[in-house]
């Protein structure tokens, strides 16, 4: 049986509004000035105490933590709800359980996020399970989430695929000896995911089964 390994942000859901106003938010609070929206386009996807050090221009744990807390006020009351599905998503995730591909989540949002999400937009009927980050940071390195999820639900690496639309997904799944495919409908660019070393490549939702297809062949 397949079983995919599906990131959330970016390639189930554009959450870039509430992530976006939530670290304006979070700097505001800090007395930081706004940074350009490319800036904050690129924080979609990675670790969020990693975007912090790189706005706030600090390796400093108690800033960075500070910064998220402030974050996590708003995202938790707002931010989580400015997010939207991608279009297609819907039906071919449904599609793709209904062909009897076993679908785990896997995302670098702190879990507690992740499954209010995912059941807000009634997708957590089609996954297994759902294994996202811890609030105090220990799996911020997707490796680790992945290798994680892997021992936790007793999956063979060869027998599994990423989906995600960032370079840290693609690396997160080799890492662990996985497949990866990169969705190009996120925040990642084509050249980002390549470099990355994607197995496989898809421009759209609806792309996704035969993509996958081409990595069976």
């Amino acid at each position: 049986m397949r079983t995919l390994l599906i990131d959330l942000d970016g390639t189930l859901t554009d959450n870039f509004e509430g992530i976006s106003r939530s670290i304006l938010h979070a700097l505001a609070e800090l007395g930081v000035r706004a940074p350009p929206s490319s800036a904050l386009r690129s924080c979609v996807g990675p670790p969020l105490r990693a975007s912090f050090s790189r706005l706030l221009a600090t390796d400093d744990p108690a800033r960075i933590e500070l910064a998220l807390a402030h974050y996590r006020e708003r995202y938790a009351q707002t931010g989580w709800r400015e997010n939207v599905v991608y279009e297609g998503i819907p039906v071919v995730i449904a599609a793709l359980a209904a062909d009897g591909t076993t679908l785990v989540l896997c995302t670098s949002k702190p879990q507690p996020y992740a499954e209010r999400i995912v059941a807000h937009f009634d997708l957590h009927r089609h996954f297994a399970s759902i294994h996202g980050a811890d609030l105090e940071g220990t799996l911020d390195d997707k490796a680790a989430l992945v290798r994680r999820l892997l021992a936790r639900e007793r999956l063979a690496p060869d027998e599994c695929t990423m989906i995600g639309d960032r370079e840290h997904d693609v690396r997160a799944a080799h890492a662990n000896g996985v497949r990866a495919v990169g969705a190009l409908w996120g925040y990642g660019s084509r050249d980002e995911l390549v470099a990355a070393g994607a197995d496989a490549l898809a421009t759209a939702p609806a792309e996704l089964p035969t993509a996958l297809a081409s990595l069976r062949r």
